[in-house]
């Protein structure tokens, strides 16, 4: 040790060494929450000695005596000592911020603390990434290319139709572009080869649209007064308590879409509905959509309508048959021969 590290430098360095070998124990059951909240409390006793008597220097010792203590244990880098102290002083008096972190990986905390500024913001980040489940690279994709600000320009009526107490709720589960390209459809599809591509592709579609959704089924059948009528898509949402219907439209948004839909919400209320489930709810799936039009037209509804667009074109086949495949791109990135 040199002279610059501080009396009490052994004794913080043993405390923390004892709570890391705890949350290593604990990790058995619990590998990520444990390791947070250790993260957390190495933050925490850094932000209090360096606002202190410790100097940037004991930061960097520290960081050298862990890595030696526990070799091979990746997390202890000087870098990420400081992202502990600055996340901890992030969420320290902000319990949703608190229990949000504990439930995500670390990577993903990090990558939000340090890219996102704005506190409604962080919270949507934050919350989404559990809810969705992103991936870091998700994340990273999502934070550059503004998914907060596509939530705050959503286009539906939900404002109108739902209470302030449940706005948020509702918002948070709809988006207002959806990614289909996996779907693999050629530019010029129909509604049938869209809908048809849809089910096929179930388990992935359910990943565009979030965890708490369940589906139902393709052209879901209501009878009333001797007619049928035909939901595209229909799904439930076990956290709203609601129907989802979703109608599919290969072109750019008509008022009167927005009408049909919701004849099928009140059908739906009036004859699938239980008693304990909550109004149905529309998403109206264009190739396009003018935003002004879609205000005017939903401003008509009394029915929780919201109208997405969707992308569904890849790489253009000569140029994707020029690039790698998957499985050959994954053997360049790991050094393979």
């Amino acid at each position: 040790m040199t002279k610059l590290i501080p009396n009490d430098y052994i004794s913080v360095f043993n405390k923390l060494k004892e709570r890391i070998k705890e949350a290593r124990y604990k990790a058995f059951s619990s590998v990520n929450s444990e390791m947070i909240k250790a993260y957390l409390d190495i933050g925490k006793e850094i932000s209090i000695k360096t606002k202190t008597s410790w100097g940037t220097s004991v930061v960097k010792q520290l960081s050298t005596d862990l890595r030696a203590e526990f070799p091979g244990t990746k997390g202890f880098s000087e870098r990420n000592l400081r992202s502990m102290k600055f996340v901890y002083e992030k969420i320290d008096k902000n319990l949703k911020w608190q229990q949000a972190v504990a439930k995500l990986h670390w990577g993903h905390t990090v990558l939000i603390f340090s890219k996102i500024k704005h506190n409604k913001e962080i919270e949507f980040y934050l919350l989404k990434t559990k809810e969705e489940n992103w991936s870091r690279t998700t994340l990273e994709e999502k934070i550059r290319f503004n998914e907060y600000q596509k939530y705050l320009d959503s286009e539906n009526n939900f404002k109108q139709v739902i209470s302030n107490k449940q706005l948020k709720k509702y918002a948070n589960n709809f988006k207002d572009e959806y990614n289909l390209s996996f779907l693999n459809l050629s530019d010029n599809h129909t509604e049938k080869q869209l809908e048809d591509a849809i089910v096929k592709n179930i388990t992935r579609m359910l990943g565009q649209l979030g965890s708490d959704f369940a589906f139902m089924g393709q052209q879901f059948r209501i009878e009333f007064d001797d007619k049928e009528y035909f939901v595209d898509l229909l799904f439930y949402h076990r956290k709203l308590k609601a129907m989802v219907a979703i109608e599919l439209k290969v072109n750019e948004f008509k008022p009167e879409y927005s009408q049909q839909l919701s004849w099928y919400l009140h059908l739906l209320d009036k004859e699938v509905k239980y008693p304990d489930d909550r109004p149905s709810i529309g998403i109206l799936l264009c190739k396009s959509k003018s935003k002004l039009t879609v205000e005017y037209a939903l401003e008509l509804s009394n029915n929780p309508i919201g109208v997405a667009s969707y992308t569904y074109s890849e790489l253009p086949e000569e140029l994707k048959q020029s690039l790698p495949g998957e499985e050959e791109f994954n053997r360049i990135i790991e050094g393979e021969e």
